[in-house]
Protein backbone atom coordinates (compact mmCIF):
# COMPACT_ATOMS: atom_id res chain seq x y z
CA UNK A 1 0.00 0.00 0.00
CA UNK A 2 0.94 3.25 -0.95
CA UNK A 3 0.03 6.76 0.29
CA UNK A 4 -0.59 8.76 -2.26
CA UNK A 5 -4.17 9.15 -4.37
CA UNK A 6 -3.56 10.50 -7.71
CA UNK A 7 -4.55 13.79 -9.47
CA UNK A 8 -7.36 12.47 -12.14
CA UNK A 9 -10.39 14.53 -12.06
CA UNK A 10 -11.56 17.09 -14.12
CA UNK A 11 -14.57 19.73 -13.38
CA UNK A 12 -16.93 18.26 -15.12
CA UNK A 13 -16.07 14.81 -13.14
CA UNK A 14 -16.87 17.13 -9.94
CA UNK A 15 -19.57 18.76 -11.17
CA UNK A 16 -21.38 14.67 -11.85
CA UNK A 17 -20.80 13.67 -8.21
CA UNK A 18 -22.59 16.83 -6.97
CA UNK A 19 -25.66 15.76 -9.44
CA UNK A 20 -25.38 12.58 -8.61
CA UNK A 21 -24.82 12.99 -4.97
CA UNK A 22 -27.92 16.30 -4.60
CA UNK A 23 -30.73 14.54 -7.22
CA UNK A 24 -32.50 12.02 -5.42
CA UNK A 25 -35.72 10.94 -3.04
CA UNK A 26 -36.34 14.58 -1.84
CA UNK A 27 -37.03 16.27 -4.75
CA UNK A 28 -39.38 12.76 -5.41
CA UNK A 29 -40.77 14.12 -1.52
CA UNK A 30 -40.46 17.53 -0.37
CA UNK A 31 -42.80 19.79 -2.95
CA UNK A 32 -45.75 18.67 -0.96
CA UNK A 33 -44.17 19.70 2.17
CA UNK A 34 -43.47 23.48 0.68
CA UNK A 35 -46.96 23.69 -1.26
CA UNK A 36 -48.47 22.48 2.01
CA UNK A 37 -46.32 25.43 3.51
CA UNK A 38 -46.60 28.05 1.07
CA UNK A 39 -50.20 27.64 -0.86
CA UNK A 40 -48.98 30.03 -4.07
CA UNK A 41 -47.34 28.91 -7.32
CA UNK A 42 -45.04 32.03 -7.87
CA UNK A 43 -43.71 32.15 -3.95
CA UNK A 44 -43.43 28.42 -3.72
CA UNK A 45 -40.68 28.68 -6.87
CA UNK A 46 -39.27 31.24 -4.85
CA UNK A 47 -38.96 29.17 -2.25
CA UNK A 48 -36.73 26.44 -4.47
CA UNK A 49 -34.58 29.25 -6.55
CA UNK A 50 -33.88 30.69 -2.93
CA UNK A 51 -32.35 27.59 -1.54
CA UNK A 52 -30.87 26.85 -4.47
CA UNK A 53 -28.97 29.77 -4.09
CA UNK A 54 -28.15 29.31 -0.96
CA UNK A 55 -26.75 26.55 -1.93
CA UNK A 56 -24.72 28.21 -4.29
CA UNK A 57 -23.18 30.24 -1.74
CA UNK A 58 -22.13 27.70 0.55
CA UNK A 59 -20.66 25.81 -2.78
CA UNK A 60 -18.38 29.22 -3.51
CA UNK A 61 -17.35 29.42 0.27
CA UNK A 62 -16.36 25.47 -0.02
CA UNK A 63 -14.74 26.36 -3.00
CA UNK A 64 -12.35 28.71 -1.39
CA UNK A 65 -11.65 26.52 1.00
CA UNK A 66 -11.12 23.48 -1.01
CA UNK A 67 -8.57 25.93 -3.10
CA UNK A 68 -6.76 26.71 -0.06
CA UNK A 69 -6.51 23.73 1.39
CA UNK A 70 -6.79 20.90 -1.70
CA UNK A 71 -6.79 17.63 0.54
CA UNK A 72 -9.65 14.77 0.64
CA UNK A 73 -11.80 15.08 3.47
CA UNK A 74 -14.14 18.12 3.15
CA UNK A 75 -15.33 20.27 5.89
CA UNK A 76 -13.68 17.45 7.66
CA UNK A 77 -10.16 19.20 6.66
CA UNK A 78 -11.50 22.99 7.15
CA UNK A 79 -13.20 22.25 10.65
CA UNK A 80 -10.22 20.58 11.75
CA UNK A 81 -7.95 23.95 10.54
CA UNK A 82 -10.87 26.63 12.06
CA UNK A 83 -11.88 24.70 15.08
CA UNK A 84 -9.64 21.72 16.18
CA UNK A 85 -9.18 17.86 16.10
CA UNK A 86 -12.23 17.49 17.91
CA UNK A 87 -14.83 19.41 16.03
CA UNK A 88 -13.48 17.55 12.87
CA UNK A 89 -14.07 14.28 14.20
CA UNK A 90 -17.42 14.64 15.20
CA UNK A 91 -18.29 15.44 11.56
CA UNK A 92 -16.05 12.59 9.65
CA UNK A 93 -17.79 10.05 12.70
CA UNK A 94 -21.38 11.17 11.72
CA UNK A 95 -20.59 11.52 7.93
CA UNK A 96 -19.17 7.39 8.42
CA UNK A 97 -21.73 6.01 10.81
CA UNK A 98 -25.16 7.56 9.08
CA UNK A 99 -24.23 10.38 6.51
CA UNK A 100 -22.87 8.30 3.63
CA UNK A 101 -22.61 4.76 4.84
CA UNK A 102 -26.55 5.06 6.13
CA UNK A 103 -27.25 7.04 2.80
CA UNK A 104 -25.51 4.47 0.63
CA UNK A 105 -27.18 1.45 2.90
CA UNK A 106 -30.69 3.28 2.96
CA UNK A 107 -30.52 4.03 -1.27
CA UNK A 108 -29.02 0.04 -2.02
CA UNK A 109 -32.65 -0.98 -0.71
CA UNK A 110 -34.89 1.18 -2.25
CA UNK A 111 -32.78 0.47 -5.17
CA UNK A 112 -33.67 -3.59 -4.88
CA UNK A 113 -37.43 -2.47 -4.00
CA UNK A 114 -37.69 -0.91 -7.26
CA UNK A 115 -35.82 -3.27 -9.01
CA UNK A 116 -38.61 -5.50 -7.77
CA UNK A 117 -41.27 -4.33 -10.22
CA UNK A 118 -39.11 -5.79 -12.83
CA UNK A 119 -37.58 -9.28 -10.81
CA UNK A 120 -40.03 -9.42 -7.85
CA UNK A 121 -38.01 -11.71 -6.11
CA UNK A 122 -35.61 -8.50 -5.56
CA UNK A 123 -37.99 -6.77 -3.19
CA UNK A 124 -38.54 -9.95 -1.57
CA UNK A 125 -37.49 -9.50 2.17
CA UNK A 126 -39.11 -12.36 3.53
CA UNK A 127 -36.36 -13.43 5.93
CA UNK A 128 -33.91 -16.29 4.94
CA UNK A 129 -31.63 -16.26 7.66
CA UNK A 130 -31.37 -14.63 11.08
CA UNK A 131 -27.66 -13.68 12.75
CA UNK A 132 -29.21 -13.18 16.02
CA UNK A 133 -27.10 -10.59 17.84
CA UNK A 134 -27.44 -9.54 21.14
CA UNK A 135 -29.16 -6.02 20.40
CA UNK A 136 -29.50 -5.70 16.35
CA UNK A 137 -30.31 -9.11 15.22
CA UNK A 138 -29.12 -9.48 11.21
CA UNK A 139 -32.05 -10.14 8.86
CA UNK A 140 -30.35 -11.72 5.47
CA UNK A 141 -33.66 -11.62 2.48
CA UNK A 142 -33.75 -11.30 -1.27
CA UNK A 143 -34.08 -7.90 -0.98
CA UNK A 144 -31.16 -7.42 1.49
CA UNK A 145 -28.69 -9.44 -0.89
CA UNK A 146 -29.73 -7.64 -3.84
CA UNK A 147 -29.05 -4.26 -1.95
CA UNK A 148 -25.80 -5.84 -0.75
CA UNK A 149 -24.50 -6.83 -4.28
CA UNK A 150 -24.93 -2.93 -5.14
CA UNK A 151 -22.86 -1.99 -2.20
CA UNK A 152 -20.71 -4.61 -3.22
CA UNK A 153 -20.28 -3.41 -7.04
CA UNK A 154 -20.32 -0.17 -6.50
CA UNK A 155 -17.27 -0.12 -4.01
CA UNK A 156 -15.63 -2.54 -6.34
CA UNK A 157 -15.48 -0.02 -9.03
CA UNK A 158 -14.38 3.06 -7.01
CA UNK A 159 -11.56 0.41 -5.03
CA UNK A 160 -10.05 -0.31 -8.85
CA UNK A 161 -9.27 3.35 -9.19
CA UNK A 162 -10.19 6.39 -10.27
CA UNK A 163 -10.98 6.26 -13.89
CA UNK A 164 -13.16 3.31 -13.66
CA UNK A 165 -15.22 5.19 -10.65
CA UNK A 166 -15.15 8.28 -13.05
CA UNK A 167 -16.56 6.79 -15.90
CA UNK A 168 -19.38 4.72 -14.23
CA UNK A 169 -20.38 7.99 -12.27
CA UNK A 170 -20.06 9.99 -15.55
CA UNK A 171 -22.34 7.73 -17.25
CA UNK A 172 -25.08 7.18 -14.86
CA UNK A 173 -25.44 10.97 -13.91
CA UNK A 174 -26.13 11.49 -17.94
CA UNK A 175 -28.41 9.10 -18.22
CA UNK A 176 -30.28 10.43 -14.36
CA UNK A 177 -29.98 13.96 -16.23
CA UNK A 178 -30.90 12.66 -19.50
CA UNK A 179 -33.96 10.84 -18.11
CA UNK A 180 -35.24 13.74 -16.28
CA UNK A 181 -35.37 15.87 -19.08
CA UNK A 182 -37.02 14.23 -21.08
CA UNK A 183 -39.35 13.27 -18.78
CA UNK A 184 -39.83 17.07 -18.15
CA UNK A 185 -39.59 17.77 -22.18
CA UNK A 186 -42.50 15.19 -22.88
CA UNK A 187 -44.28 16.76 -19.35
CA UNK A 188 -44.26 19.83 -21.20
CA UNK A 189 -45.09 19.12 -25.00
CA UNK A 190 -48.31 16.32 -24.27
CA UNK A 191 -48.59 16.65 -20.90
CA UNK A 192 -52.42 17.57 -19.97
CA UNK A 193 -51.43 20.09 -17.54
CA UNK A 194 -52.33 23.76 -17.56
CA UNK A 195 -50.17 27.12 -17.15
CA UNK A 196 -52.93 28.59 -15.50
CA UNK A 197 -51.65 26.74 -12.21
CA UNK A 198 -48.53 28.54 -12.43
CA UNK A 199 -50.86 32.11 -11.50
CA UNK A 200 -53.80 29.92 -8.70
CA UNK A 201 -52.90 30.02 -5.21
CA UNK A 202 -55.00 27.95 -2.79
CA UNK A 203 -54.20 30.54 0.29
CA UNK A 204 -52.67 32.98 2.26
CA UNK A 205 -48.54 32.76 2.57
CA UNK A 206 -46.96 34.46 5.64
CA UNK A 207 -43.53 35.49 6.16
CA UNK A 208 -43.06 32.86 9.17
CA UNK A 209 -44.09 30.22 7.18
CA UNK A 210 -42.21 30.86 3.73
CA UNK A 211 -39.18 30.82 6.08
CA UNK A 212 -40.16 27.63 7.81
CA UNK A 213 -40.69 25.99 3.88
CA UNK A 214 -36.87 26.70 3.64
CA UNK A 215 -35.85 23.53 5.98
CA UNK A 216 -36.80 21.26 3.50
CA UNK A 217 -35.69 22.64 0.41
CA UNK A 218 -32.27 23.14 1.97
CA UNK A 219 -32.44 19.54 2.67
CA UNK A 220 -33.42 18.61 -0.53
CA UNK A 221 -30.21 20.45 -1.58
CA UNK A 222 -27.72 18.81 0.58
CA UNK A 223 -24.74 17.61 -1.40
CA UNK A 224 -24.21 20.18 -3.50
CA UNK A 225 -20.45 20.02 -1.08
CA UNK A 226 -19.54 16.40 -2.63
CA UNK A 227 -17.37 17.42 -5.24
CA UNK A 228 -15.03 19.04 -2.07
CA UNK A 229 -14.08 15.72 -0.63
CA UNK A 230 -12.31 14.72 -3.63
CA UNK A 231 -10.15 17.85 -3.82
CA UNK A 232 -6.67 15.33 -3.56
CA UNK A 233 -7.60 14.02 -6.47
CA UNK A 234 -9.00 17.40 -9.22
CA UNK A 235 -6.00 18.16 -11.36
CA UNK A 236 -5.46 21.88 -10.82
CA UNK A 237 -7.93 22.33 -8.14
CA UNK A 238 -7.35 25.58 -7.53
CA UNK A 239 -9.56 26.63 -10.42
CA UNK A 240 -11.34 22.80 -10.99
CA UNK A 241 -12.72 22.47 -7.52
CA UNK A 242 -14.64 25.34 -7.84
CA UNK A 243 -15.81 24.88 -11.07
CA UNK A 244 -16.92 21.43 -10.18
CA UNK A 245 -18.83 22.45 -7.37
CA UNK A 246 -20.88 25.91 -9.23
CA UNK A 247 -21.47 23.36 -12.03
CA UNK A 248 -22.31 21.30 -10.19
CA UNK A 249 -24.77 23.39 -8.04
CA UNK A 250 -26.56 25.43 -10.74
CA UNK A 251 -27.42 22.57 -12.69
CA UNK A 252 -29.50 21.16 -9.30
CA UNK A 253 -30.76 24.40 -9.36
CA UNK A 254 -31.63 24.15 -13.00
CA UNK A 255 -33.15 20.71 -12.60
CA UNK A 256 -35.26 21.39 -9.63
CA UNK A 257 -36.46 24.72 -11.11
CA UNK A 258 -37.96 23.05 -14.19
CA UNK A 259 -39.44 19.85 -12.48
CA UNK A 260 -40.82 21.70 -9.69
CA UNK A 261 -42.40 24.18 -12.97
CA UNK A 262 -43.17 20.78 -14.27
CA UNK A 263 -45.36 19.72 -10.88
CA UNK A 264 -47.54 22.74 -10.82
CA UNK A 265 -47.86 22.80 -14.83
CA UNK A 266 -49.76 19.36 -13.77
CA UNK A 267 -50.90 19.16 -10.33
CA UNK A 268 -52.88 22.67 -8.85
CA UNK A 269 -50.34 24.34 -6.20
CA UNK A 270 -53.10 23.48 -2.97
CA UNK A 271 -53.47 20.24 -4.82
CA UNK A 272 -49.83 19.10 -4.54
CA UNK A 273 -50.08 20.02 -1.01
CA UNK A 274 -51.94 16.95 -0.79
CA UNK A 275 -49.70 14.49 -2.17
CA UNK A 276 -48.91 11.24 -0.75
CA UNK A 277 -45.69 9.66 -1.68
CA UNK A 278 -43.51 10.70 -4.62
CA UNK A 279 -44.93 13.31 -6.38
CA UNK A 280 -43.04 12.50 -9.83
CA UNK A 281 -44.98 9.05 -9.87
CA UNK A 282 -48.40 11.00 -9.67
CA UNK A 283 -47.35 13.17 -12.63
CA UNK A 284 -45.88 10.34 -14.68
CA UNK A 285 -49.29 9.08 -13.86
CA UNK A 286 -51.10 11.82 -15.56
CA UNK A 287 -48.68 12.27 -17.96
CA UNK A 288 -48.05 8.40 -19.29
CA UNK A 289 -51.07 6.66 -17.47
CA UNK A 290 -50.52 2.53 -17.07
CA UNK A 291 -47.09 3.00 -18.35
CA UNK A 292 -45.91 5.22 -15.64
CA UNK A 293 -44.74 2.85 -13.49
CA UNK A 294 -42.23 1.17 -15.42
CA UNK A 295 -40.67 4.19 -16.66
CA UNK A 296 -40.41 5.74 -13.28
CA UNK A 297 -39.01 2.60 -12.00
CA UNK A 298 -36.63 2.62 -14.80
CA UNK A 299 -35.68 6.55 -13.97
CA UNK A 300 -35.74 5.64 -9.44
CA UNK A 301 -33.39 2.64 -10.27
CA UNK A 302 -30.79 4.97 -12.47
CA UNK A 303 -31.16 7.74 -10.11
CA UNK A 304 -30.50 5.54 -7.14
CA UNK A 305 -27.46 3.76 -8.40
CA UNK A 306 -25.78 7.23 -10.06
CA UNK A 307 -26.48 8.25 -6.14
CA UNK A 308 -24.64 5.40 -4.60
CA UNK A 309 -21.75 5.33 -7.10
CA UNK A 310 -21.25 9.04 -5.65
CA UNK A 311 -21.92 8.30 -2.10
CA UNK A 312 -19.00 5.32 -2.79
CA UNK A 313 -16.92 8.08 -4.38
CA UNK A 314 -16.64 10.96 -1.77
CA UNK A 315 -17.49 9.04 1.87
CA UNK A 316 -13.92 6.98 1.68
CA UNK A 317 -12.22 9.93 1.48
CA UNK A 318 -13.08 11.65 4.67
CA UNK A 319 -12.19 8.38 6.72
CA UNK A 320 -9.21 8.06 4.89
CA UNK A 321 -8.16 12.26 5.96
CA UNK A 322 -8.73 11.24 9.30
CA UNK A 323 -7.37 8.09 9.55
CA UNK A 324 -3.83 10.09 7.90
CA UNK A 325 -4.35 12.07 10.73
CA UNK A 326 -4.27 10.12 13.54
CA UNK A 327 -7.95 9.95 14.47
CA UNK A 328 -9.58 6.96 12.46
CA UNK A 329 -8.57 3.40 12.71
CA UNK A 330 -4.95 4.02 11.17
CA UNK A 331 -5.45 1.16 8.11
CA UNK A 332 -8.35 3.50 6.65
CA UNK A 333 -5.33 5.96 5.42
CA UNK A 334 -3.73 3.01 3.06
CA UNK A 335 -3.81 3.82 -0.73
CA UNK A 336 -3.85 0.80 -3.16
CA UNK A 337 -0.66 0.60 -4.75
CA UNK A 338 -1.97 -0.41 -8.26
CA UNK A 339 -5.37 1.50 -8.31
CA UNK A 340 -4.52 4.46 -6.26
CA UNK A 341 -7.40 4.97 -4.04
CA UNK A 342 -8.30 4.84 -0.50
CA UNK A 343 -8.99 0.55 -0.30
CA UNK A 344 -9.22 0.53 2.84
CA UNK A 345 -11.65 3.07 3.58
CA UNK A 346 -13.81 1.86 0.80
CA UNK A 347 -14.36 -1.20 1.96
CA UNK A 348 -15.09 0.12 5.35
CA UNK A 349 -17.48 2.02 4.42
CA UNK A 350 -19.25 -0.99 2.39
CA UNK A 351 -19.14 -3.31 5.32
CA UNK A 352 -20.64 -1.12 7.56
CA UNK A 353 -23.40 -0.32 4.60
CA UNK A 354 -24.18 -3.78 4.89
CA UNK A 355 -24.45 -3.95 8.78
CA UNK A 356 -27.20 -1.59 7.96
CA UNK A 357 -28.80 -3.21 4.98
CA UNK A 358 -29.26 -6.31 7.15
CA UNK A 359 -29.83 -4.59 10.49
CA UNK A 360 -32.69 -2.20 8.82
CA UNK A 361 -31.54 0.75 10.91
CA UNK A 362 -30.00 3.16 8.19
CA UNK A 363 -33.34 5.10 7.05
CA UNK A 364 -33.50 5.68 10.57
CA UNK A 365 -30.23 6.94 11.18
CA UNK A 366 -29.92 9.16 8.37
CA UNK A 367 -33.39 10.02 9.38
CA UNK A 368 -31.92 10.91 13.05
CA UNK A 369 -28.98 12.81 11.83
CA UNK A 370 -30.14 14.54 9.08
CA UNK A 371 -29.93 18.05 10.67
CA UNK A 372 -25.85 17.21 11.21
CA UNK A 373 -25.61 17.72 7.69
CA UNK A 374 -26.94 21.50 7.89
CA UNK A 375 -24.81 21.77 11.15
CA UNK A 376 -21.65 20.96 10.04
CA UNK A 377 -21.50 22.58 6.54
CA UNK A 378 -22.82 26.04 8.92
CA UNK A 379 -19.66 25.06 10.47
CA UNK A 380 -17.78 24.63 7.76
CA UNK A 381 -18.64 27.99 5.77
CA UNK A 382 -17.72 29.36 9.06
CA UNK A 383 -14.76 28.35 9.07
CA UNK A 384 -14.18 30.36 5.98
CA UNK A 385 -14.07 33.79 8.22
CA UNK A 386 -11.50 32.08 11.23
CA UNK A 387 -9.22 30.72 8.40
CA UNK A 388 -9.36 34.54 6.27
CA UNK A 389 -8.76 35.74 10.18
CA UNK A 390 -5.68 33.23 11.37
CA UNK A 391 -4.36 33.34 7.54
CA UNK A 392 -5.02 36.60 6.07
CA UNK A 393 -1.72 36.01 4.01
CA UNK A 394 -1.84 32.63 2.29
CA UNK A 395 -2.84 32.22 -1.52
CA UNK A 396 -6.32 31.84 -2.32
CA UNK A 397 -6.76 30.98 -5.65
CA UNK A 398 -10.52 31.11 -5.84
CA UNK A 399 -12.36 33.81 -3.09
CA UNK A 400 -16.06 33.26 -2.26
CA UNK A 401 -18.56 35.39 -4.35
CA UNK A 402 -19.86 37.95 -2.00
CA UNK A 403 -17.87 37.91 0.78
CA UNK A 404 -18.39 38.28 3.95
CA UNK A 405 -22.49 38.78 2.89
CA UNK A 406 -23.09 36.01 0.89
CA UNK A 407 -21.71 33.33 3.39
CA UNK A 408 -22.61 35.29 6.43
CA UNK A 409 -26.68 34.73 4.80
CA UNK A 410 -25.50 30.99 4.52
CA UNK A 411 -24.25 30.48 7.82
CA UNK A 412 -27.16 32.52 9.88
CA UNK A 413 -29.70 30.52 7.62
CA UNK A 414 -28.08 26.85 8.21
CA UNK A 415 -27.87 27.54 12.13
CA UNK A 416 -31.28 28.88 12.12
CA UNK A 417 -32.39 25.64 10.32
CA UNK A 418 -30.82 23.72 12.90
CA UNK A 419 -31.99 25.68 15.72
CA UNK A 420 -35.59 25.22 14.63
CA UNK A 421 -34.97 21.55 14.04
CA UNK A 422 -33.74 20.92 17.99
CA UNK A 423 -36.21 23.00 19.12
CA UNK A 424 -38.85 21.08 17.09
CA UNK A 425 -37.47 17.89 18.33
CA UNK A 426 -35.61 18.20 21.73
CA UNK A 427 -36.77 21.48 23.60
CA UNK A 428 -40.32 21.77 22.44
CA UNK A 429 -41.41 18.29 23.56
CA UNK A 430 -39.99 18.94 26.97
CA UNK A 431 -42.33 21.63 27.55
CA UNK A 432 -45.05 19.68 26.21
CA UNK A 433 -44.22 16.55 28.02
CA UNK A 434 -44.08 14.75 24.86
CA UNK A 435 -41.80 12.33 22.69
CA UNK A 436 -38.72 13.71 21.39
CA UNK A 437 -37.97 13.84 17.87
CA UNK A 438 -35.19 12.46 15.26
CA UNK A 439 -33.14 14.90 16.36
CA UNK A 440 -32.78 14.33 19.73
CA UNK A 441 -31.68 11.19 18.35
CA UNK A 442 -29.71 12.36 15.91
CA UNK A 443 -27.72 13.86 18.70
CA UNK A 444 -26.84 10.92 20.65
CA UNK A 445 -25.58 9.25 17.56
CA UNK A 446 -22.99 12.46 17.51
CA UNK A 447 -21.93 12.42 20.97
CA UNK A 448 -21.14 8.73 20.97
CA UNK A 449 -18.63 9.66 18.42
CA UNK A 450 -17.40 11.05 22.05
CA UNK A 451 -15.24 8.30 23.71
CA UNK A 452 -14.09 6.99 20.49
CA UNK A 453 -12.77 10.74 19.77
CA UNK A 454 -10.50 10.22 23.36
CA UNK A 455 -9.62 6.81 22.53
CA UNK A 456 -8.23 7.75 18.95
CA UNK A 457 -5.95 10.62 20.54
CA UNK A 458 -5.70 9.51 23.93
CA UNK A 459 -2.01 9.77 23.21
CA UNK A 460 -1.74 12.70 21.59
CA UNK A 461 -2.60 15.05 23.86
CA UNK A 462 -4.84 18.28 22.88
CA UNK A 463 -7.90 19.06 20.75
Amino acid sequence: MSSDLERRLGPLDGAAVVVSNVIGGGILFTPPLVAAAVPSPLLFLATWVVGGLLAFTGAMAYAELAALRPRAGGEYVYLRAAFGRFAAFLTGWTSFVAGFSGAVAASSVVLAFYLGRFIPAAADATPLLTIPLPLVPLVVSRQALVALAAIALMSWIHLRGVGPGRFVGNFLAALKVSALLIFIALGFGVGAGSSANLQQGAGPVGGTAWLLALIPVMFTYSGWNAAAYLAEETRSPGRNVPLALGLGTLAVLVMYGLLNVLYLYVIPVGELAKVKGSVLDVVADRLLGTRAGDVMGVVSIISLAASISAMTFAGPRVYFAMARDGMFFRGASRVHDRYHTPAASIVAQAIWSGVLVLSGGASALTNYTGFAVVLFAGFAVTSLFVLRAQEPDAVRPFKAWGYPVAPAVFTLASFAIVANALWADLLKPVVAGSQWGPSAAGLIVIAAGVPLYWWMTRDKGGA
